[in-house]
């Protein structure tokens, strides 16, 4: 199962197997060892001209959307990432851990359903 889990939620419940963090920078107050990390995809996060853009408006969310698949669609690192996902589903569970404090409008969101369509 692809799921998505905001990180610092990670200490009350842990999620099973393969666990990817999708921002692009480190998140403030977690220590590599508790994120227990098994890759940090960076170069799959919305660019930083997006990510400061965007600064977490829910009202920019939907031109956000739409600017982070065309990154996604154009960035190079797309489909070994996509490979990657797959790969990784065919021995369990992956998990998108995410930063952002608000869980309906962030960029986890919009990748998790991104690679549902992708890896179907």
């Amino acid at each position: 199962m692809l799921s998505i889990q905001r990180i610092y939620s990670i200490r009350q419940n842990p999620p099973s197997g393969y666990r990817i963090l999708v921002d692009r920078l480190w998140p403030r107050g977690i220590s590599k060892a508790q994120a227990q990390l098994d890759d940090w995809a960076k170069t799959i996060a919305p660019s930083p001209e997006l990510r400061k853009w965007f600064a977490h408006d829910p009202s920019k969310f939907e031109e956000f959307r739409s600017r982070y698949l065309q990154e996604l669609t154009e960035n190079p690192d797309t489909p070994a990432f996509i490979d990657q996902v797959q790969t990784q589903l065919a021995q369990g569970d992956v998990t998108l851990l995410y930063a952002a404090k608000d869980e309906e409008h962030n960029q986890a969101v919009v990748l998790l359903a991104y690679l549902q369509e992708k890896v179907a």
